[in-house]
């Protein structure tokens, strides 16, 4: 007999012996797990688009973006480019890192030309602040402590190197409450960063949403010697939504021209917050 029969046969030798007392409670065999397919993670599959996009580039173009409200966030692109005048958002912030006691407000003279130096991008005013913090001493001491890893700064501060990463590093101790700045710091940077002249409101700014004016921007821009008189376009900066609060840098080089080099810029930007917000249409409200 098989282990099947013998099985069966003895448990009916039970039955018979206790008449129609059941012997004890078999239950039913416990269901088989339901599979599942595992959730998508959207943002993941929006992170390899952008990826994929910005490797069209051949290393002439870098981006990150996160989102402060969210969990969103991307990087994508490990070159060093110089930072042109981007820079100038760095050297203001070191400059405010250095008032004692922490938060003074800037002398009159010196307010004039941290204005001129974020506002209109003016190179002399940069030099001066340059020089008030010491130079790329003062901005590698100031780095250290807003978690800069990989900006490189040169005594001509325009050739600083910097990557996508590290401007989100840079936007993110600018704008966080943990942040070394403080709160009027931090207010003061963002106010300029949103009056900037209209003529050099370009780069993320197109990424905004209709109708929104919440957006603070800093571009740099030159030709670089090293590439064939080529340009470099740069732009920086944090736009604010009703679901989103962004932080984005878009990093790039090798453009024939600076307008074809502003295009390449919006379209990535444009691009990147598309599909962020696209991977996270259906998330919660966010958190205030």
């Amino acid at each position: 007999m098989s282990l099947a029969g013998v099985a069966t046969a003895a448990f009916g030798a039970t039955r018979d012996r206790l008449g129609d007392h059941p012997g004890p409670s078999v239950g039913p065999s416990p269901a088989s797990p339901i599979p599942t397919t595992p959730a998508v993670d959207r943002v993941a599959e929006a992170r390899t688009r952008i990826e994929a996009y910005v490797d069209r580039f051949d290393g002439h173009l870098a981006v990150a973006a996160l989102d402060r409200q969210g969990t969103a966030a991307v990087t994508a692109g490990t070159k060093r480019f110089e930072t042109a005048s981007i820079v100038k958002v760095n050297i203001l912030a070191a400059l405010l890192l250095r008032q004692r006691p922490p938060g003074k407000t800037l002398g009159a003279n010196t307010r004039r030309l941290a204005e001129d130096m974020i506002m209109s991008s003016d190179n002399d005013a940069a030099v001066a602040l340059w020089q008030r913090i010491e130079g790329s001493r003062g901005l590698t001491a100031a780095n250290r402590a807003f978690g800069l890893r990989e900006t490189k700064p040169n005594s001509h501060w325009g050739l600083t190197t910097t990557t996508a990463a590290d401007q989100l590093r840079l936007l993110t101790a600018l704008t966080s409450p943990t942040g070394p700045l403080t709160p009027q710091d931090r207010t003061f940077i963002m106010g300029l960063m949103t009056k900037v002249i209209p003529e050099q409101r370009w780069g993320i700014t197109a990424a905004r949403e209709p109708g929104n004016r919440s957006v603070y921007v800093k571009n740099g821009w030159d030709t670089a010697d090293v590439d064939g008189g080529r340009w470099l376009v740069n732009s920086i900066g944090r736009i604010v939504e009703a679901r989103h609060d962004w932080l984005i840098a878009v990093l790039s080089d090798h453009h024939v021209s600076q307008k074809a080099g502003v295009r390449v810029v919006e379209k990535a930007a444009t691009y990147v917050l598309k599909e962020l917000r696209a991977a996270t249409a259906d998330d919660g409200p966010a958190q205030g």
